[in-house]
């Protein structure tokens, strides 16, 4: 264990050349450096955390949804059948036309009442708006609180108007209450998260949101770790300014103001684009490349930590690739979308397109389209745009 560890902890790895943790060890009395131990502080606050969570989704959040009629929707359960569930829970939550035939047979049922059981099915295990809500509404409060915190203390931090500040002295820079609070904090509510996700109902993106929150919390512990904490509170920051308007169009969306929702869900595009296309890579990836580069030179952890932001930066684009498409389409329809998450599933939508699909199928084989079995281009065209 102890070679593990003086391999894992590696001063020529973690910190700049004639530095060793020697030097960050003992520093003069009143002066404080990050250490990795302080990390372990964020635990139990992650457990406080969660629990402050229940306690406001019972006692505010649950009131504010009845008080804005969001109640939890019955939708109807799936009649009790041990093939099925077998199926469901074993193979395939979402059975193609071969596993439906197979089911119909062995069942002697029809194949939209075996398409209606699994859509049912499906439905019992997604949250209710009302649910939906009071998780925004918990987080929304969460990002704007912090999102506050944060800039009030960077307003008076040197290094939020100017950059170079970031590495003046590094690492020698001395730990504030103040940083070691808002740094904390974040990553207590990133570990809370993490717990979270194995309680509440499962999503189709849990997977995706289980390794984001991964990469959070290994990116915040990273750049405490080898103190570069100056300007991690800087890329918090920045990507706290978007967060909390990204849940306000949702708790906008599930109170049913729709007009709200898309004056929010504008506001957050713009400022989602502006802090993540122009902000992060034209001053914060500017101070950790070129600006560190100039004043205290590359080291093994530097160029990790740039290539994470780098990463960082490539999910900035793809996102903002997506949010530009759900924008464009809501501008087209003259709405924001729905959550599609997690939302409970159209029975009319799929049977139509069943409907549609079989009766094609039939025409197909019986020639009974008006054209000697063969499809006319009009009509056609006609059922495909009406589809």
């Amino acid at each position: 264990m102890a070679a593990l560890s003086a391999w894992f902890w590696n001063e020529r790895f973690w910190l700049p050349h004639n530095v060793t943790w020697a030097d960050l060890a003992d520093p003069a009395p009143g002066v404080e450096y990050p250490k990795a131990g302080h990390l372990l502080s964020a635990l139990p606050l992650a457990l406080g955390i969660f629990a402050v969570r229940v306690v406001f989704e019972r006692c505010i959040a649950g009131p504010c949804a009845s008080m804005l009629q969001i109640q939890t929707e019955l939708s109807r359960r799936a009649q009790p059948n041990a093939v099925l569930d077998k199926v469901f829970t074993s193979i395939t939550k979402s059975p193609d036309s071969k596993h439906l035939e197979g089911l119909s047979k062995q069942l002697d049922w029809d194949v939209r009442k075996i398409q209606r059981w699994f859509r049912q099915r499906r439905n019992q295990d997604k949250p209710s708006n009302r649910t939906k809500f009071c998780e925004s509404m918990w987080r929304f409060t969460f990002y704007l609180c912090i999102f506050t915190y944060g800039i009030r203390f960077l307003w008076q931090s040197p290094w939020m108007w100017d950059t170079r500040h970031c590495w003046y002295n590094y690492p020698y820079q001395v730990l504030s209450s103040g940083l070691y609070y808002y740094y904390i904090t974040e990553l207590a509510f990133y570990w809370s998260l993490m717990f979270s996700q194995f309680t509440d109902i499962k999503r189709k993106d849990f997977l995706i949101m289980f390794i984001h929150h991964l990469a959070t919390i290994s990116l915040i512990s990273f750049s405490y770790v080898n103190n570069m904490l100056r300007v991690g509170s800087l890329v918090m920051c920045v990507h706290d300014t978007s967060d909390f308007l990204l849940e306000a169009a949702k708790l906008a969306n599930y109170a049913k103001s729709q007009r709200l929702c898309d004056i929010l869900f504008v506001v957050f595009s713009m400022i989602f684009f502006g802090t993540r296309l122009i902000i992060f890579p034209f001053w914060i990836l500017n101070t950790t490349l070129f600006e560190s580069w100039e004043i205290i030179g590359p080291y093994p952890s530097w160029w990790l930590f740039n290539s994470l932001l780098l990463v960082l930066q490539l999910l900035h684009v793809i996102w903002s690739y997506l949010i530009a498409r759900i924008a464009f389409k809501a501008i087209m329809r003259g709405k924001v979308g729905k959550d599609e998450r997690s939302d409970i599933e159209s029975s009319s939508e799929e049977e139509t397109e069943t409907t549609l699909k079989e009766r094609l199928k039939t025409a197909q084989s019986r020639g009974e389209n008006g054209t000697n079995g063969h499809f006319g281009s009009k009509p056609w065209s006609q059922n495909h745009n009406n589809w």
